[in-house]
């Protein structure tokens, strides 16, 4: 008999630093898979396709929508964003629990479709920091940076929906909160 797979939403406002969280905790747990999005947003620098995301035209995406192949997706600072249903399937049909890095909407859509799901909200010390490291990954424009900060200020907002707050002050301490849910999820 199998052992149950556990999934786990893991959300932040952008710049709070939950990209450089996760990819410590994958690193330091084989038993956790990254489930990887599909977005119709153009690749950063350093990004790679179907390893960070799978980037996909907007006709793609609505045709994903149409067959109704997302778990949940929703529209993000003007981009759209998904997880396949095949590709949440794979993970958790490989033995690894799955890892859903996601917005609030994407939170609420897996909640909405029934997913039995751990969710972990990734705060930034306070707004002044987020802005200061927003600014400092120097990838932005102006308004972009205004509008990542006005959605921050939704996200945090919503904070109170998730199972755990970790607020991002001192890097080690937020990875071992991390990977401390994780574990106590998996009793």
């Amino acid at each position: 008999m199998g052992e149950s797979r556990h999934i786990f939403v893991v959300s932040a406002p952008s710049g709070a630093g939950k990209r450089t969280i996760l990819q410590r905790v994958m690193a330091a747990d084989s038993k956790l898979s990254l489930s990887v999005s599909v977005t119709t947003r153009q690749p950063r620098e350093g990004e790679s396709d179907g390893i960070d995301y799978e980037f996909i035209s907007e006709e793609a995406f609505e045709k994903l929508i149409a067959e109704n192949a997302l778990v949940e997706w929703a529209s993000v600072h003007g981009s759209l964003y998904g997880t396949c249903r095949s590709e949440l399937e794979r993970v958790t049909n490989s033995g690894a629990d799955a890892l859903l890095e996601l917005d609030v909407q994407g939170m609420r859509n897996v909640r909405n479709a029934g997913l039995d799901a751990v969710t972990i909200f990734i705060a930034p010390p306070s707004m002044k920091e987020l802005e200061r490291r927003i600014r400092s990954r120097a990838a932005d424009t102006d308004n972009q940076i205004a509008l990542r900060m006005n959605n921050a200020r939704d996200e945090m907002a919503a904070r109170g929906e998730f199972d755990y707050i970790i607020v991002n002050d001192d890097l080690d301490e937020a990875v071992a909160a991390v990977e401390a849910v994780i574990q106590e999820s998996r009793k």
